[in-house]
Formats: C-alpha cells, sequence, structure tokens
C-alpha cells in the first residue's frame, strides 16, 4: 500500500461526516393544548359577615309590689302568651289596704251627700232670709271638701286596686320565657328583684357589622344603594354547608365606631317554627352587586406575568397570544374575569406550561363547568348564582 492511502482515507471519513452534518433536523411537532371558551353566567356578588342572633325584644320580669312569693304558672322554658300569669305574689296584705280604701270611699261618699243636701238646705234658707250670706258660704265650702275628699278616696281605691292587679305578674310580650329564678316562698321587692326573662322569636334579627370599606363601597353606590333597608340577605348556620335562611337588611347604625373603623348592621328573619335562638352565632351574606352577566374560567388557565395576571388565548391561525385580564372572586371552583376577556375567545385550559405567546398549537376542545364546592369562609368576597326566577345559562362547550 502507498504512503498516500491513509492520507485519502481520513480524507473521505472527514467529507462523510460533514455530509451528515449538513442534513436538516425535522421540527418538533406543535404543542397541544385544551381551550375552552369563558363560561358566561348570570351572578350577584356577595359580602360575607359573622354575626349573631338577638331577640326583637327581650324582656327581664321584675315584681311592681313587694311580697312574697306565692305561686310559679309556668314551666321553664315554655312559649308565653301575653297576659299570660306567671307569677303570683301574696295578695292578702294588699287586698286589705283595698278594702280599707273602699271603705273610705264610702265615707267621703256619705260625708258629700250630706254636705250637698245642707248646701241645698242653705240656698232655700237665704232666699227666705233665715241665714246669713256667711252661714251660706260655709256650708257651699263644706260640700267642696267633701267633693274632693271623695275624689281623693277614689284615687287611693284605684291605687289599691292596681296593687292587688300586680301580685298577679303577667308576660308582657308573647316568646319563650326561661326559668323561674325566685322560688315560691320568698320574698321579692318591688322593682328590683329579676323573677325571669323573655325573649320573642319570630321574628328574629342578626347583628354584624361591617368593615367601613364595604360601607363606602355601598355609599358610593358600587353595591346600588345596599345600604338602605330592605336589602336581601341569606344566613347559614355553623353546621349548614348552604344558605337557607332569608331575610331582609332592615338598620344601619349612624356612626362608624371609633375603636374598630366598622360600622353595626341589623336583619330580620322570620322564625316561626321558633328554631333560631338569641345567641346563635352564623354567617350572613349581604348582596353586594346588581345582576351583572360575567365570564367564568378555571384558575389553571391563568398565570402571572410580573404584577399581571395573564391568560393565553388561541386566535384562529391557532397561534397562541397573551391577554391582560383583571381577576374576580371565586364561584364555584372557576374564576370571574373582570375584564380582558371576550365571550368568543378560545382560552388555553390545559397544557398553559407547554405555550408560550406567538408559538402555533394544535387544539383539543374542551368545555368549562362549574364544579360545586363550599362556600368561602368568614371575612371573604364570593359570589353567588342570581337567587329566585333568574336561570344562569347552559355551560358552554368550547367550538
Amino acid at each position: 500500500m502507498s504512503k498516500a492511502a491513509p492520507f485519502l482515507l481520513s480524507a473521505c471519513l472527514a467529507i462523510a461526516l460533514a455530509g451528515c452534518g449538513n442534513k436538516s433536523k425535522p421540527a418538533p411537532p406543535p404543542p397541544v393544548v385544551t381551550v375552552a371558551t369563558p363560561l358566561q353566567q348570570t351572578l350577584v356578588d356577595w359580602d360575607d359577615y359573622t354575626g349573631q342572633f338577638i331577640a326583637v325584644d327581650s324582656v327581664d320580669i321584675r315584681p311592681r309590689v313587694t311580697g312574697y312569693l306565692q305561686s310559679v304558672a309556668f314551666k321553664d322554658g315554655d312559649y308565653v302568651r301575653k297576659g299570660q300569669v306567671l307569677f303570683v305574689i301574696d295578695p292578702r296584705p294588699y287586698q286589705a289596704v283595698l278594702d280599707q280604701a273602699k271603705g273610705a270611699e264610702a265615707h267621703a261618699q256619705a260625708a258629700l251627700t250630706n254636705a250637698r243636701t245642707e248646701a241645698a238646705r242653705g240656698a232655700t234658707l237665704l232666699a227666705a232670709k233665715a241665714i246669713s250670706q256667711q252661714a251660706y258660704d260655709t256650708l257651699v265650702a263644706t260640700e267642696r271638701q267633701a267633693t274632693a275628699d271623695m275624689l281623693s278616696a277614689q284615687a287611693n281605691v284605684h291605687a289599691a286596686a292596681l296593687n292587688v292587679g300586680f301580685t298577679r305578674v303577667t308576660a308582657p310580650l308573647s316568646g319563650k320565657i326561661s326559668d323561674r329564678r325566685v322560688a315560691p316562698g320568698n320574698l321579692v321587692t318591688a322593682d328590683t328583684t329579676v323573677l325571669t326573662n323573655i325573649v320573642n322569636l319570630d321574628p328574629i334579627r342578626f347583628e354584624f357589622t361591617g368593615s367601613e370599606a364595604l360601607f363606602l363601597k355601598y355609599q358610593r353606590g358600587q353595591g346600588g344603594g345596599l345600604h338602605t333597608a330592605a336589602t336581601p340577605v341569606q344566613i347559614k348556620l355553623q353546621d349548614e354547608p348552604t344558605y337557607r335562611w332569608n331575610g331582609k337588611l332592615d338598620f344601619v347604625d349612624n356612626a362608624i365606631q371609633p375603636g374598630s373603623g366598622a360600622i353595626r348592621g341589623r336583619a330580620v328573619i322570620s322564625n316561626p317554627q321558633h328554631f333560631l335562638t338569641p345567641g346563635m352565632f352564623g354567617h350572613m351574606r349581604l348582596m353586594g352587586s346588581q345582576p351583572y352577566q360575567a365570564l367564568l374560567v378555571p384558575d389553571a388557565a391563568l398565570t402571572t406575568d410580573l404584577s399581571r395576571q395573564v391568560a393565553y388565548v388561541v386566535g384562529p391561525d391557532r397561534v397562541v397570544a397573551e391577554r391582560v385580564v383583571v381577576e374576580g372572586p371565586l364561584y364555584n371552583g372557576l374564576r370571574v374575569i373582570r375584564s380582558g376577556l371576550q365571550p368568543g375567545d378560545r382560552v388555553i385550559v390545559d397544557g398553559i406550561q407547554r405555550a408560550k405567546p406567538g408559538q402555533k398549537v394544535s387544539l383539543r376542545n374542551g368545555r368549562i363547568a362549574v364544579e360545586p364546592i363550599p362556600p368561602a369562609g368568614p371575612g371573604a368576597g364570593f359570589i353567588a348564582p342570581l337567587p329566585s326566577s333568574a336561570t344562569p345559562p347552559d355551560q358552554i362547550t368550547a367550538p
């Protein structure tokens, strides 16, 4: 073999390798993403509050006369009616005072009758000039004094009769009564001793406090003037998954509390079965907006670009474009989009990590559906479907 053969072999290998390096690699296929149009639904924003049920009226029952308690005429925890007898205080001392007052009244009546007779006789004698004018004036004055004594005696009878009536302590309102605080045989003092307490349960109130920020929102009209009375509210108890109690806002205080920066509000709720009890805690939601048409997408369809929230949409040419969006609250696992998307936009809901703006993608059609989840916790803003007659549109399927 000639000395040039190895050099020729190396040259051929180099040329072959160079030829292989010049062959172009096949382009990777476009990434596959799932797209869907935003779900459209008529919604209402609600603001959430924690509060406590209170009675519209709560009355401590105290005696109006002093005496020894004779009997109790109810069972602890009963529902009592207005005017029903609850306690009886020994009436005998007050009955004796009444009888004495009636005797004094009869005495005054007899004195008045006699004075009137004497005055009438004196008028006849004065006309016949049988008595002096001074004697007649004395008879008239005696009649007037007897009339005053009669009025005083009648007032004493009335006062004594009231005290006898007050020995029967009656319910000032209908409601649920507490237990008796005093047993029969004990001395009770007028206007001091608390015998029991009555609260009315239907309707019942729900008291809460709201932040100054929410109050300002209502004042500026963002809530549609919802700080006024008769705004609908919905309430759920601690062990209830849904807001089943309906009522209306009936009071907002006239000042913000300096220490907490909150303002007190109150709603009234019908409670015909007396299930709701004063002292119970609950979560209330207050309508925070007028009904509006919302666009909803999954939270997974959004990504953060610096301080902005971004959604990726796919145009007719299958090219990914970036849309800056403004988020709203969550509704059943979906995020409300305040602005940045249109109803017909094809939003990437799966595979967003594989997509880049300006990139062409392969499409797989999907749909956005509501998946019920427990309501938001206390203090968080949330939304709910329009109540009563409004019917939300069907779920939207991607083209």
